[in-house]
């Protein structure tokens, strides 16, 4: 599956002031500005000659890029999509395959193998399908592209010195439509920090290389900030008389305060009272209830989808033994174009709930949970249609 939503980086203002002053025009001339460039950042002529020398403009990849419906879908829709019994099955094959690597990974990083092996998973079917973009082309569309250059400028530069050190070809080199190689999809400037040659083979080959993949996807997850030895998540049970007000990522609290407060662990104990943590309910409060860490946030540096993250990092508790969420029976939300005639309304109210997009992302969550809140409705932050109706 190709990563969908993009991680954050931390860009140099120069880069974005650059990327700003350039994307858009002419593709050649566009082109012409990246080579100066290069040629200013010390890269030889030669080097940037056959850097360049196929590029092109990628049409398929603006178009996916502006077709990301997946994730308009309902946590537990999308969930049960994502999470086949075949998926279980290959992932607890491919976590005995490679059993030392994965012990290897967790002494040296602190990342459990569920979670590399719920992105390897999620991202490319254990490697089978890693997208067939040439990576090169996608790059530079995006950074020519004046939606987001600041994001994919740096990664062309990225992508030119991994060519320089054998880990990249401009030509060959495949991968997802926003620039992502290999089997957890990792962007060129990801790799140059933080890949590694886990076999050994003096190269960083995250197509092929199941100790390079791992290994690199570890460490960009512990530079991150991914805490060893703490949990993530769990599935958690809510008393009746909780104030649905306090759940959310922006509330946080204890363990031991949440326990105060009625919240059961559905499967096992808590791990550590002192922890911090908050409460999410991804489809209101009818819906599955899970308490989070905070090493789920780190997650959100990879992917920013709310339903991708909590379904990869509930896939992983799966991995790790612990049983599905209980059947429960979410009150219906809205679709497409109900959800944009919500974004809109509530920005008129002077809410800002970013792109009127049609996905129920964090801002459009903590706008409608205040809304609920004035109008006196629970305060569980999934919009329904019984909330357009008041808001009408």
């Amino acid at each position: 599956m190709t990563r969908l939503s993009l991680m954050v980086f931390a860009f140099t203002f120069a880069a974005s002031v650059v990327s700003a002053t350039t994307c858009g025009g002419n593709f050649q001339t566009f082109l012409n500005f990246m080579k100066t460039e290069a040629r200013q950042k010390g890269h030889s002529s030669e080097s940037i000659q056959r850097f360049f020398a196929t590029a092109a403009r990628d049409f398929k990849t603006i178009e996916a890029d502006r077709s990301q419906g997946i994730f308009q879908i309902p946590f537990v829709e999308f969930s049960n999509r994502l999470i086949s019994k075949h998926r279980i099955d290959h992932a607890a094959k491919n976590l005995k395959k490679y059993a030392s690597i994965f012990d290897r990974v967790e002494s040296r990083f602190g990342v459990p193998r569920e979670i590399l092996a719920a992105f390897w998973a999620f991202e490319t079917d254990f490697g089978a399908v890693q997208g067939q973009f040439n990576t090169l082309n996608s790059l530079l569309t995006l950074a020519h592209d004046c939606r987001r250059p600041e994001l994919f400028h740096p990664q062309v530069f990225a992508a030119l010195k991994l060519y320089e050190t054998g880990n990249f070809h401009p030509s060959t080199t495949q991968g997802a439509w926003a620039g992502e190689v290999g089997m957890v999809q990792m962007l060129p400037e990801d790799i140059l920090f933080n890949g590694i040659d886990g076999d050994g083979d003096g190269l960083i080959n995250l197509k092929t290389s199941v100790p390079d993949a791992m290994m690199s996807g570890a460490n960009l997850l512990k530079s991150l900030g991914w805490r060893a030895n703490e949990p993530w998540l769990q599935e958690v049970t809510l008393p009746s008389a909780l104030d649905l007000s306090l759940t959310g990522l922006k509330t946080e609290k204890t363990v031991r305060e949440w326990e105060e407060l009625g919240i059961l662990s559905r499967s096992g104990e808590f791990k550590s009272a002192k922890l911090t943590s908050s409460i999410i309910l991804p489809q209101g409060q009818f819906g599955p209830a899970f308490i989070t860490y905070p090493n789920f946030k780190v997650l959100f540096e990879w992917n920013q989808s709310f339903v991708y993250v909590t379904t990869a990092a509930y896939f992983a508790t799966i991995l790790g033994g612990k049983k599905r969420f209980k059947n429960t029976k979410p009150e219906a939300g809205l679709d497409d174009s109900e959800m944009k005639t919500l974004q809109r309304k509530l920005v008129s109210l002077g809410f800002d709930v970013g792109k009127i997009d049609g996905i129920l992302g964090a801002k459009t969550r903590s706008a409608v949970q205040s809304v609920q809140q004035k109008l006196g409705l629970p305060a569980d932050a999934w919009p329904t249609k019984k909330l357009v109706l008041k808001l009408n």
